[in-house]
């Protein structure tokens, strides 16, 4: 579904660039005239003039392109959308499992100043610290999700699906790595397999990168990054992997001692978004007798203040079973660890679980022992979470659940890529590149000095491109080309995914979910390169409804 939103716009360029091209071919310098008076030809024996020639095609390219844009605006697509990697039904679920943070529940931009702030005051009052990193304050502009840190030579940078860093996206502390620094850092810009995170985006067992994931990682990379930036300015000799090791610890720390979750309770309100229509969703769901369950890694009674804010304090009615303090991703894997029940009070009891029953609340315990107890297997189960590793991946590979991802981040860049602006931009460049394809066999020295003012432009344009999105790192999806890395990942373990769970209003409970056949690299592109493209999630048609 992203794929197609910016194939549009790619789409078109193509389009415009074979308009612009459909002559040029025919009728190169230097050949009998031939077709339309407005191709360029040259007497026999005479000179081509090449510098004419190419920059009369590049102005027939740019005239198609800037006729197309009207096409392309009038088939946005609709931000509030579900989007399919694999094809599913819902009529085939029976069983819908849920994440809590950024699932169930949203948090206002108060939450990630609170993290930033703790944790940086953590790491000057139990790490030492100097106090004047407290002078940092969150940015929320700063990172965006899915970003590589090496650990080693503490820089945060951007990786495609192929393991290729995109220029230009490199930051140590706060400030760009030159691109010539990168090269020479990492003999190139591809980064090694076994370098790369492991499979939980971690870096352990030799790996020196880090992959961020999770939306409460954002204040993680932001205060990495200042406290880098505070040792570089003052030039302070520091191990990197130590000032890693510090931040996540803090981090950490303001989860397991609890001062998000007291700093919520006492103001949830500030903290928490009421917006998303949660309880309707579970309400619809539970109309149409389907089954619910909840697994988070938050506390009980953390949970519990949550849901009854946002969906009514009869939240566990809508729940078949509900479990706290899980511990995924290990829940998903560690056979050993056995449910305990809470009482209201949430005191742990000792007696043996026999059956998970509705309206109870367990702590711990593994997927294989909840499989037993429920029976719910394979594809009639549909769970949902935000963070692609420890929500989905162990999901999806053993155990045949099917799976959706909720990524907040997916409105916003598609309301963007909805703009005039990002279309006419977007459909230039790849009308530019289709021109830079077509037009490299020209190899003489005025042809050359042409096509160098067509790569600078294509060059600027593609930060201009990134800027849409966010100054230092772009899209969440993708690089200047190709999809990142957290979409390549989002894109395996990820049957479905969505902004938001109150997207699931918008679609009937027997709905099926058909992923967009984009064509491969060899394949004819030209049956997808419709305007129409039946199917899609149109924002006009939502409009009209």
């Amino acid at each position: 579904g992203y794929r197609l939103a910016a194939g549009v716009a790619r789409g078109a360029g193509a389009r415009a660039a074979a308009l612009a091209l459909r002559g040029g071919r025919t009728a190169a310098p230097g050949r009998p005239c031939a077709g339309p008076a407005r191709r360029l030809c040259t007497a026999p024996g005479t000179a081509p003039d090449m510098k004419r020639y190419l920059w009369e095609r590049y102005r027939e390219a740019k005239r198609s392109t800037e006729e197309l844009v009207p096409s392309i605006m009038s088939n946005l697509l609709n931000p509030d959308a579900i989007f399919s990697n694999n094809e599913m039904s819902l009529s085939d679920i029976e069983i819908y499992g849920f994440d809590y943070d950024y699932t169930l529940v949203f948090y206002s931009k108060h939450l990630h100043t609170l993290i930033f702030n703790a944790a940086r005051d953590l790491l000057i009052n139990e790490h030492r610290y100097p106090v004047e990193i407290r002078k940092y304050e969150y940015d929320p502009s700063f990172a965006i999700r899915g970003l590589h840190y090496d650990v080693h030579r503490a820089v945060l940078m951007k990786i495609d699906a192929f393991h290729y860093i995109q220029l230009g996206t490199v930051y140590r502390g706060l400030s760009v790595v030159p691109d010539e620094e990168v090269i020479d850092m990492y003999e190139g810009s591809h980064v090694p397999l076994e370098q790369m995170s492991d499979f939980y985006g971690k870096s352990s067992h030799g790996n020196t990168m880090k992959q961020f994931m999770d939306i409460f990682s954002l204040p993680e990379m932001t205060l990495l990054s200042c406290v880098n930036e505070y040792f570089l300015k003052n030039n302070i000799d520091y191990e990197p992997v130590h000032l890693y090791k510090d931040v996540k610890d803090s981090i950490r720390d303001v989860h397991i001692k609890g001062i998000m979750y007291r700093a919520i309770e006492a103001d949830i309100e500030k903290y928490i978004c009421y917006a998303e229509q949660t309880r309707a969703v579970l309400a619809k769901l539970a109309d149409h007798g389907k089954k619910m369950f909840l697994i988070t890694n938050s506390p009980s009674s953390f949970v519990d203040k949550g849901m009854s804010y946002i969906v009514g304090k009869d939240w566990r009615d809508l729940f078949d079973v509900v479990i706290v303090q899980a511990e995924k991703p290990n829940f998903f894997n560690d056979k050993r660890r056995p449910f305990r029940k809470m009482n209201e009070k949430g005191v742990l009891l000792w007696d043996k679980i026999h059956k998970l029953q509705k309206g109870q609340i367990y702590k711990q315990g593994n997927l294989y022992e909840f499989l037993k107890l429920t029976g719910w297997r394979g594809s009639k189960v549909l769970y949902f979470g935000d963070h692609i590793y420890s929500d989905l991946a162990d999901l999806t590979l053993k155990h045949g659940w099917r799976t959706g991802a909720i990524i907040p981040e997916l409105r916003s860049e598609l309301k963007i890529m909805n703009t005039e602006q990002y279309i006419q931009t977007m459909t230039w460049l790849q009308t530019l590149t289709g021109l830079l394809e077509q037009m490299q066999v020209h190899r003489d020295a005025d042809s050359q000095l042409v096509l160098q003012e067509w790569k600078k432009e294509r060059k600027e344009m593609r930060e201009m491109t990134k800027n849409f999105f966010n100054a230092q790192f772009g899209s969440l999806f993708r690089t200047d080309q190709n999809p990142t890395y957290f979409l390549r990942r989002l894109s395996r373990f990820a049957d479905i995914y969505m902004a938001s769970l109150s997207c699931l209003l918008n679609y009937d409970v027997s709905h099926t979910f058909y992923p967009r056949r984009t064509p491969l690299q060899h394949e004819l592109p030209a049956w997808s390169d419709m305007p129409s493209t039946f199917g899609a999630p149109r924002l006009q048609e939502a409009q009209a409804e």
